[in-house]
């Protein structure tokens, strides 16, 4: 499908500046764009390629003023990363058609309504029980196990398993592998030296507008329930242990670990593998840096990275002396042997 310049802008909300009529029928990053594609200027470290990018239209911001000759036409935004999300959504609905019905084989228990608009893909499992809205979207091989509610909208990719009794909301995407509801690593140690298997008798309940990413596995909760707040986005490959919970809008990158009962409050952004210990609270609108070490509570609004997690400021300078370690060390050194 193409689009004119002047087509998008109406779309919108923006302003040409260039030729309205410049056609596009791609996406690209900048400094890869081809004549037909449409690209974007956010990051100003990629200012630079605005001026050799061989793209037809480039968003940018409003306020964005050329110091060299701009080939292309420019589409002036309040938002460019913004804009092109709405872009890329439009596309993607236009070239990848939501799927609708009953594919066989596949298998539906007696009693379970599937909306007209539903989808059920090949060799999908819906067992007893199951209550899901309008539009929902099952792929092939995933199992969605007995009195699970989902909500409207809601799509769960291929092979990923919504266990028993969990509740997932509105509008949610649950990835390829991802395990919604497997029991909670609990086991109790006996006298002498085995373990018990603790009964995970709990559920999970995924807030609206939830996104978890591939082979991201979330635990059901001991007794009650593990908790996803409305808006989280969840990377892939993420553990959420039994009766955890994370506020509404947090985003967690990939590899991170929460360990059971810890509670993470909203507007979170959490970078890869951080590992969070069991039992403590991390408040509202924290940032926490990639491979960062949480044992402790931590107060609403922190910036903290490093293992113990310290102030982003204070891991700054500490990784600053670091570094002058070994001239710190000669140094001592010779004052030590000017002193014999």
């Amino acid at each position: 499908m193409e689009f004119k310049a002047c087509q998008i802008a109406a779309l919108i909300g923006g302003t040409v500046d260039g030729d309205p009529e410049a056609t596009v029928s791609n996406f690209a990053k900048i400094e890869d764009a081809r004549p037909g594609d449409i690209t974007f200027l956010a990051n100003p470290k990629y200012t630079h390629h605005i001026y050799s990018t061989k793209a037809s239209i480039v968003l940018v911001r409003n306020d964005f003023e050329a110091t060299e000759t701009v080939n292309a036409t420019l589409l002036r935004v309040a938002d460019p990363y913004a804009v092109l999300s709405v872009l890329l959504e439009h596309a993607s609905q236009a070239l990848n058609p939501l799927p609708t019905g009953v594919e066989q084989p596949s298998f539906v228990a007696e009693g379970v309504t599937v909306p007209e608009d539903a989808y059920i893909g090949a060799f999908a499992y819906v067992a007893q029980g199951v209550r899901m809205g309008r539009g929902v979207k099952i792929y092939p091989q995933a199992y969605v196990g007995a009195n699970v509610e989902i909500g409207e909208g809601t799509i769960i990719y291929p092979g990923a398993k919504i266990y028993h009794g969990c509740k997932i909301g509105a509008r949610c995407i649950i990835h390829a592998g991802a395990v919604v509801g497997a029991d909670g690593f609990g086991f109790a140690p006996l006298p002498d030296g085995s373990y018990h298997k603790i009964p995970q008798i709990g559920i999970v309940t995924i807030g609206d507008d939830v996104e978890i990413g591939a082979n991201t596995t979330i635990d059901r909760a001991t007794m009650g329930t593990t908790t996803i707040g409305a808006g989280t986005k969840l990377d892939n490959l993420i553990q959420a242990a039994h009766n955890s919970s994370i506020g509404s809008n947090t985003v967690i990158a990939a590899q991170t670990g929460i360990a059971g009962s810890t509670k993470i409050g909203d507007n979170c952004m959490i970078g890869g593998q951080v590992g969070f210990a069991g039992h403590i609270t991390v408040g509202n609108r924290v940032e926490i840096g990639a491979q960062s070490g949480i044992p402790n509570n931590v107060a609403d609004g922190s910036r903290l990275m490093g293992y113990p997690a310290v102030g982003a400021g204070d891991f700054a300078r500490q990784a600053v002396h670091l570094k002058r370690l070994g001239n710190l060390f000669a140094r001592v050194a010779k004052l030590e042997k000017r002193s014999l």
